[in-house]
């Protein structure tokens, strides 16, 4: 469960690393004025966000490792690295708003404005008269230019009698009804037009706000739109650079990378001998033993030490809790200590010895390793036969003037 989380957790942050950073190339490139200089201004501000992903690593390496100066350049190239993307990131985040926002408000002016020709072009059209069709109001017209009324008012230019007065009456009625007729007609294709227009127009260009997501915050806080509009801008930078600064230097702690890994516990050569009994696997350096765990060593002659060959054991390097058992703790029958109690004085030795302690999990494996018997008491991990060299002396010295009272 551990690695999938520092799998996701990686995954997560390089994603926020590759968009931080292709930011960072798009804004660095527009400040060049040829390709060449854009290309320049790009993958620098690119470098620069890659590196700011990099300064927490070697940070809190250089404290670990007590380089200050190392730690100082480090912390220094973060802090420009770091406000440098933040104000590629502010540039973009910027340019990529307004440019949007833009859009969304011509293509809301340009919606709008449609409408009110749609709405225009549909009251013009109720305004016309009733009217036939116009190839029908065409062709009485020309049937009335064949009658002869039509040469006797010279096409209703000279006017004489009553039946040339009825005829052109008529015949001017119709030319009216023609004009309505062609005027609909226009409106009619013009009103298609339009309407064509609004169905093919998106759901951004209906927006009644060319930003909804500022108008809504700005109805909730009170603030004004170009304010919330900034305040979206920082909020969306500092997420891309804290995201991609710090991501991956959280992702890595679930595999403890400053955790120092103990060597396995070599396994030494058994060796019988005459006085030996059982053959003596050494899996731990060697260190002060209890009487009960040596064997005892039969007496059959005076020159039985002379003729028995020392006991030859291969050493090997000795970890730090190898080091803490041999200084610190000592054998002791009655005695227990916590696993809690055990760590904070390996802690201490440590710090003492300035040197970096392993984890709880890892001291208390790298322990059990080396023989001490262990149990769980009363909800808690002890180790049985054990003491601090410093809790038996302390003992001593409070005895010791009981003895001196006796002796007197």
């Amino acid at each position: 469960m551990r690695h999938l989380m520092g799998v996701l957790g990686v995954l997560a942050a390089g994603v926020l690393l590759a968009v931080s950073a292709a930011m960072n190339w798009r804004f660095g490139y527009s400040l060049g004025k040829t390709e060449l200089d854009g290309i320049i201004y790009g993958s620098a501000s690119a470098a620069a966000d890659c590196l700011k992903a990099l300064v927490p690593f070697f940070f809190f390496a250089a404290i670990r490792n007590k380089m200050w100066s190392q730690a100082a350049a480090a912390l220094l190239v973060g802090v420009v690295c770091t406000a440098y993307s933040l104000t590629s990131a502010l540039g973009h985040a910027a340019l990529n708003r307004l440019d949007t926002t833009g859009q969304r408000q011509v293509q809301a002016q340009t919606y709008k404005d449609v409408r009110s020709d749609l709405a225009r072009a549909q009251e013009q059209l109720g305004w016309v008269p009733q009217h036939r069709p116009v190839g029908v109001v065409q062709s009485d017209l020309d049937n009335a230019q064949n009658q002869r009324p039509w040469g006797w008012t010279k096409g209703c230019t000279d006017v004489q009698g009553k039946q040339g007065r009825d005829f052109c009456q008529s015949y001017h009625a119709m030319t009216a009804e023609l004009a309505a007729g062609r005027e609909a007609e226009k409106l009619t294709v013009r009103i298609s037009e339009l309407s064509g227009k609004l169905s093919s127009a998106t759901g951004s260009a209906a927006m009644a706000e060319a930003d909804p997501q500022a108008a809504v915050l700005a109805k909730l806080s009170g603030l004004s739109i170009d304010t919330v509009q900034i305040v979206m801008t920082i909020f969306i930078a500092l997420l891309l650079e804290v995201g991609s600064g710090l991501g991956m230097f959280i992702a890595f702690s679930q595999w403890r990378m400053y955790d120092e890994l103990a060597p396995a516990a070599p396994v030494m050569a058994s060796i019988a001998t005459p006085v030996i009994t059982a053959a003596v696997a050494v899996a731990a350096p060697v260190r002060e033993a209890a009487p009960a765990q040596i064997s005892a060593k039969p007496r059959s002659g005076a020159n039985d030490n002379k003729s028995a060959p020392a006991p030859q054991r291969l050493m090997a390097p000795e970890t730090d809790v190898e080091r803490f058992y041999k200084e610190s703790v000592q054998t002791q029958d009655g005695s227990s200590m916590t696993a809690t109690e055990l760590y904070e004085e390996y802690c201490a030795w440590c710090e003492e010895k300035e040197k970096e302690p392993l984890a709880l999990p890892t001291f208390g494996r790298e322990f059990g390793e080396l023989g001490v018997q262990k149990a769980k008491l009363g909800g808690r991990v002890r180790y049985i036969g054990i003491a601090l060299k410093g809790a038996r002396d302390a003992e001593e010295d409070k005895k010791l003037p009981a003895f001196k009272d006796k002796a007197a």
